[in-house]
Order: structure tokens, then C-alpha cells, then sequence
């Protein structure tokens, strides 16, 4: 997997076979927290489409691959699709987890529910394994892409995985317990277990919520704010100028900077040249080459 669209579509195909395997498994042994695995693979499958589509948006528009026409709409890119993407991810995953939440507590309080604990405890060995292996090898994929929408496939992976590990230890109590006194809890394993892996699951989401929320809102991050003012202060100095204001945002994995630099009325005229070479001398600085930087530097003597 060499890049991010690479990776999510082999993501992407990964989850479809364990949604599959999952409401199989979870129909053939009654169990819901199988159900629920499924449907979980259901939702992250769902959000792959449209991150894969997002990042081919966000790849073809830095190489100059779009059409005409979508270029003249999206004349800003399409960075800021991928806040979006995340934050409904996230809340996806939250009403989901909750919904579970609710429907264990009801099962538990109906007397339970009566699983076949030998598929659903084959299908836990099973997906554990295939789950921890593909969001390890995502997740060493990524060091060289260094993809956020990425990221958080391998946080699902790695989620999943962990909620497979707790099925199976749950339902190699549940098979331990058949024809001993505690045999009576076992009805009560599958909700049980379906509540506490969607509690473990509900705060996950959060950080990421958080920060697809701030995003979209425009929130200065502040060591973005910090280097822009520590590099507009010093081409102030150099240059002689009498102030400088600087407006930054990161939206998605773009960073934008707008940078206003006060000059002095009555100062002699200078080439365009060197206006672009303080330009360029901040681009350099602030974009280090990367085409998910967006600086403007803007000169004015009209200071309010």
C-alpha cells in the first residue's frame, strides 16, 4: 500500500468480508454483540466509500486532475470534505454504540438471550486474528503516507480487534460454564458483554469528533498560530515594516495562513520582485514544499 486511496480500498474490502462474516455469525448463533460487530464493520465500510472518495478528490486536486467544471465550484479545494468526513464517522459510531447500549440493558432485563457459543466463539478466533493484521499492516502503511482519514480506519481496526478479543474471552467463559452451578449466567453473557464493549466503545470517537468539530469551525491551532507569528515578526523586522496581523486555520490536513503586513506610507517604491521574494522567503518557511499549504502574504499601508 503505497498510498492513501490504496490503502482505504484495500481497507474498505477487508471490512465487507468481516460485515459479512459478522451478521452471518451472529444470525447462525444468536448472539448480538456478533450482530453488533457486524454492523459496526457495516458503518466503517460505509465511511471507507466516502473516504476513499475524498482523498481521490483531495489527491487529483493538488496534482491538477480535475475536470474544468469542478474545478471553477471548488475553487478552494476540497480539504475541508475531510473534517466533515471524520465528524460524521464519529458520530455514526457514537449513535451506534449507544443504541447497543440500550438494547443490551433491555435483554438483560428480559432474562437474556440463548447463544450458540461454538460458531460465535470460532468467529471470534477468527476475525481477531484478521483484524489485528490488517489495521498492523495499515498502520505501517500509514507511516509513510501520514494520512489522517487513514488513521482513523487503523483506530477502527485496532477498536475491532479489541472488541473480538473480548467476545472471545466472553464466550470461552460461557462455554466453561455449561453443566456447572453458574450454568444459569449464561444467557446473560452475550447483552452483558454487548454493554460493556459499547461502553469501552462510546468515548473513541470523542478526540476525533473533537477535533473534526474545531476544523470545521475554523478554531486557530495554536502551534500553527505561534510559528506564523514567530516568522511574520521576524520579516517584519527585516523589513522595516510597522505591524502584522496573521488569520490561520488547519482544516483537514491543509494548513491555511493569511498573513497582513503593515508597511509604512511614503516609503520609496519597490520592484514586484522583491514583494515576491518576501512572499516566497514565507511559503518556503511555512509550506516546506507541501501542496496542502495555502499562504497568502498581502501588503498594505492602510492600517485600521
Amino acid at each position: 500500500m503505497r498510498t492513501e486511496q490504496q490503502a482505504l480500498r484495500v481497507s474498505f474490502v477487508a471490512i465487507l468480508a468481516f460485515c459479512a462474516l459478522g451478521i452471518t455469525f451472529g444470525l447462525v448463533s444468536g448472539s448480538g454483540a456478533i450482530v453488533f460487530d457486524g454492523v459496526v464493520s457495516l458503518v466503517d465500510a460505509a465511511m471507507s466509500v466516502v473516504s476513499i472518495v475524498v482523498a481521490g478528490l483531495i489527491a487529483r486536486s493538488t496534482a491538477d486532475g480535475l475536470s474544468t467544471a469542478t474545478t471553477r465550484r471548488f475553487t478552494m479545494g476540497f480539504w475541508h470534505f475531510e473534517p466533515m468526513v471524520l465528524a460524521v464517522n464519529a458520530l455514526l459510531l457514537l449513535a451506534v454504540a449507544a443504541y447497543a447500549v440500550v438494547q443490551s440493558v433491555a435483554t438483560i432485563l428480559a432474562g437474556g438471550r440463548d447463544v450458540a457459543f461454538g460458531p460465535a466463539l470460532v468467529y471470534a478466533v477468527l476475525v481477531l486474528v484478521l483484524t489485528t493484521t490488517v489495521g498492523l499492516v495499515e498502520h505501517r502503511a500509514n507511516r509513510r503516507i501520514g494520512s489522517a482519514l487513514v488513521a482513523m480506519d487503523v483506530k477502527g481496526w485496532l477498536v475491532s480487534g479489541a472488541v473480538t478479543g473480548a467476545l472471545l474471552v466472553a464466550f470461552a467463559v460461557a462455554l466453561l460454564l455449561e453443566g456447572t452451578s453458574g450454568e444459569w449466567l449464561r444467557p446473560y453473557v452475550d447483552p452483558a458483554v454487548l454493554m460493556v464493549v459499547a461502553l469501552a466503545l462510546l468515548p473513541v470517537p470523542i478526540p476525533t469528533l473533537r477535533r473534526a468539530v474545531a476544523e470545521i469551525a475554523l478554531v486557530t491551532p495554536p502551534e500553527l498560530r505561534e510559528e506564523a507569528d514567530r516568522a511574520a515578526a521576524e520579516v517584519e523586522a527585516a523589513e522595516g515594516f510597522a505591524g502584522h496581523r496573521v488569520y490561520v486555520a488547519r482544516v483537514g490536513r491543509a494548513r491555511q495562513v493569511e498573513m497582513v503586513f503593515h508597511v509604512p506610507a511614503g516609503l520609496p517604491a519597490r520592484p514586484l520582485e522583491d514583494w515576491d521574494r518576501i512572499r516566497a522567503g514565507v511559503e518556503e518557511r511555512l509550506g516546506r514544499g507541501e501542496p496542502d499549504a495555502w499562504i497568502t502574504v498581502s501588503f498594505t499601508t492602510r492600517w485600521e
